[in-house]
């Protein structure tokens, strides 16, 4: 979990956008990027039928692992093979390439983990998981941003350059979490009357509580992707802040959610997970509504205290959103 969630913090997020930018990406390019992972998503349906042919989820959970995060070292070689322009190109083709591979270990790790944790620690475990996470992932977001101040104090240097770097070493710790993987036990899968890969649709459709999940998700996927994205983007280009405090942002908000989780946990244990949605849902969505006001009609005195007051009630929710909505999917579904 560490060493996957190290991965995704240098291969991902501010990072990506920043690089992408670097390369002259547009908006609509930004938007891209930021839909090509949920889109690659719908490969899990047929990732279900390979699986279940197989019938070993480490096996193809490991090999995804190691395709995906190999891939990375691919996108740190952009800046050295071609133009701005080609680059961007490349980065898009790249990330399809990534995010699908990716979606058959998402497929088969969701399985393999809910078989192998049991139901009445899913909560506690999944958040203890997350705070370390977080953890880590805010001591690589300080020291990958200190290192781009110092690579970009150079002007001799390209600052796209120092970005390469940063995926090179994601790509590196990536890879060296699978040997975690292998080693990382899986209980037999339960064998039961096959159904049609087609049938699948109804069958889940017909589960009430499984059918409000999926709206759920779906409606908040949509509102949250719409503007998550973009608020990089508005950091960087309409406030003119340097990376630098969008990551001291970013990582104020990691550490709420890593105060915030065992708190999280505890709740959907002892009470139920729909409580901390809750909750934790609309003040995650109040937090975009908040950001209007750090700019009306310019930045002003309290620009800054706002953006801190509202990336920590951000980090805090989206928290419990995310501990609680992946703990009612694992919890809906039959071993």
């Amino acid at each position: 979990g560490l060493t996957t969630h190290a991965f995704v913090t240098l291969t991902s997020g501010i990072f990506l956008i920043a690089f992408a930018l670097e390369l002259g990406a547009s908006n609509i390019v930004i938007g891209l990027l930021a839909a090509i992972p949920p889109l690659t998503e719908l490969i899990q349906i047929p990732a279900v039928g390979l699986i279940e042919r197989v019938r070993n989820r480490r096996l193809i959970t490991v090999i995804a692992s190691f395709l995906s995060r190999g891939l990375w070292l691919v996108v740190a070689l952009i800046p050295f093979l071609f133009s701005k322009q080609a680059g961007i190109y490349c980065l898009i083709f790249l990330l399809i390439l990534y995010s699908c591979i990716s979606s058959v270990k998402h497929c088969g790790w969701k399985s393999w983990m809910r078989d192998l944790i049991p139901d009445e620690i899913l909560g506690m475990f999944f958040s203890r998981r997350m705070a370390l996470s977080f953890a880590l992932a805010t001591v690589l977001s300080l020291g990958a941003s200190y290192f781009l101040d110092i690579w970009q104090s150079n002007s001799l240097r390209e600052p796209s350059h120092g970005y390469s770097l940063i995926f090179l070493g994601g790509s590196l710790i990536g890879l060296a979490g699978t040997y975690f993987l292998i080693r990382t036990p899986e209980p037999q899968m339960i064998v039961k009357n096959s159904v049609p890969l087609t049938s699948r649709f109804s069958v889940w459709f017909a589960d009430t509580n499984f059918r409000n999940l999926i709206i759920f998700l779906s409606l908040w996927s949509f509102a949250v992707n719409l503007a998550a994205p973009f608020v990089t983007v508005y950091l960087l280009k309409r406030l003119s802040l340097d990376i630098t405090v969008v990551i001291l942002l970013a990582i104020i908000s990691q550490v709420c959610s890593i105060v915030s989780l065992p708190l999280w946990g505890s709740i959907a244990d002892r009470f139920s997970n729909k409580s901390v949605l809750h909750v934790a849902g609309p003040l995650f969505l109040l937090c975009f509504l908040a950001l209007t006001f750090t700019n009306l009609p310019d930045p002003h005195a309290f620009t800054m205290p706002l953006l801190v007051i509202v990336h920590i009630i951000m980090g805090v929710s989206m928290a419990g959103v995310t501990l609680a909505a992946g703990n009612i999917g694992l919890k809906l579904a039959p071993k």
